[in-house]
């Protein structure tokens, strides 16, 4: 079973301020190296790529790699210039797809 994402942004945001926005999603990205009790290769599943939109349009986008720990937290800034909703979206390996929707209201 997925748990929700964690997204934090700030309660009160100004137009055109840049924010900080922080992410954590629980994965056990398990790297492909390791070995279980009967010696046998544990296979691979890791978290692979993340996207964030704000509005439809993309403001922020990373790949992730086998070395990143289990559980990744990932802080990033953003320009916000008006109201809107904030789309976060991480890929696994097998094609799972977990998915996170924040609203951001300016003053």
């Amino acid at each position: 079973m997925i748990n929700k994402p964690r997204v934090k942004i700030p309660d009160q945001i100004r137009k055109g301020e840049i924010i900080q926005i922080k992410t954590l999603v629980a994965h056990e990205m398990e790297n492909g190296l390791r070995r279980d009790q009967a010696g046998k290769v544990i296979p691979r599943k890791i978290i692979n790529r993340f996207t964030c939109s704000f509005n439809g349009k993309p403001v922020f986008a990373c790949d992730l790699e086998p070395a990143l720990a289990a559980n990744p937290y990932l802080v990033f800034s953003v320009r916000v210039d008006e109201s809107g909703v904030f789309n976060f979206t991480w890929t696994d390996d097998d094609g799972t797809v977990i998915t996170a929707e924040e609203k951001a209201i300016t003053l």
